[in-house]
Parts: C-alpha cells; structure tokens; sequence
C-alpha cells in the first residue's frame, strides 16, 4: 500500500491538551497520539489514539471528536435519528455507499500507520463501511483529514456550519470564546 499524506492539521499533544481534553470528556484520555485538529482558538478537537490502549486493550476509534460544541452538535443529530436516516441512504445510493467504503478503508490505513491490533484490524468506526452509528467519529476523521475523505461526515458538517464549526471558537475556555477567530 502507498504511504498516506500526513494529516493535514496534526500537531503534537501536549500536557496542556490532555488536561483541556480532561476538561472537555471529564476524564482522562488515553493512548493519545497527537492532536488530530484543533478549534480556531487553539483547543483539540480531533484527538488521535493509539490502535492499543496502554493496558493491552484494542480501540478502533483512532480520531477521537473531544470539542465540546462538535460532540454536542453530534448527538443532537444522532437524537433526532440521523444515524438510521445515513444508513438507510447508504443502502439505496451506491455512489455515496462506495466513497463511504473508501472512507472506512481510509480510516483503517491511518489507524496502521500508528499500530495494529489484530482484534480489530478491519474495524473502522462510526459503523463504517455499510451502515452510519457514531456521527462524533465519522465527523472526527471527516476534520481530521479534510474536505472529501468521509461523505457523510463532510455533509453533517455542511449542516452543522452555521451552529457548530471549529473555525468558530465556542469553548468555554477558549482565548476566542464565543468569537469569530
């Protein structure tokens, strides 16, 4: 397989960013990589974990979605349905289902470039590659890698622009909090 493009906003995690993370999920993340993408005031908003958690234990759910206001925004969608609504498209539409599969087999090669954990080598996240259940991952690689690596992550983020976007600080803490950065 080729090599991937190094992901376009990943920077490295520091102390400051686990203790905001804490903040944001209220616990400690683990088998932090890096930052995967940040809010326009600097906060993480895509953490990138490890394939293998410190105790031994396999995570597939390598981009990580912890700004607040991105995973509120998310569950809210999943709320009111969303997710049964995406799967059902992905059965009728073969386009989307296919850049969707494409998506997935994305998510795995990026999670192999950090590790591999045979017990979910072919696990992606958020349902992938045939059906839609976590929008806070697939939201997650769509920031992650940029515009056209995930369909219906870059469609929930078009709906969600106007409300929840991380190039509009809305962190509680954040040096832009509520502001355009």
């Amino acid at each position: 397989m080729n090599a991937l493009p190094p992901l376009p906003y990943e920077s490295p995690a520091t102390a400051q960013d686990l203790e905001a993370m804490r903040g944001q999920l209220g616990r400690d993340m683990r088998g932090v990589v890096s930052i995967a993408r940040r809010c326009a005031c600097g906060a993480p908003a895509v953490v990138r974990t490890a394939p293998r958690l410190e105790d031994g234990t396999p995570f597939p759910t390598s981009l990580y979605l912890t700004l607040p206001s991105m995973v509120a925004a998310a569950s809210r969608l999943e709320a009111r349905g969303d997710l049964a609504a995406w799967t059902v498209r992905l059965a009728e539409d073969e386009e989307l289902a296919a850049a969707y599969a494409a998506a997935h087999r994305l998510y795995i090669a990026r999670r192999d470039e950090i590790g591999r954990a045979e017990e979910v080598a072919e696990v992606s996240a958020g349902g992938m590659p045939t059906r839609v259940k976590c929008l806070h991952a697939i939201i997650g690689q769509s920031l992650a890698e940029g515009q056209g690596a995930n369909p219906v992550g870059d469609a929930v983020l078009a709906e969600l622009a106007e409300t929840a976007s991380i190039d509009v600080c809305r962190c509680e803490t954040g040096a832009a909090a509520g502001e355009e950065a």
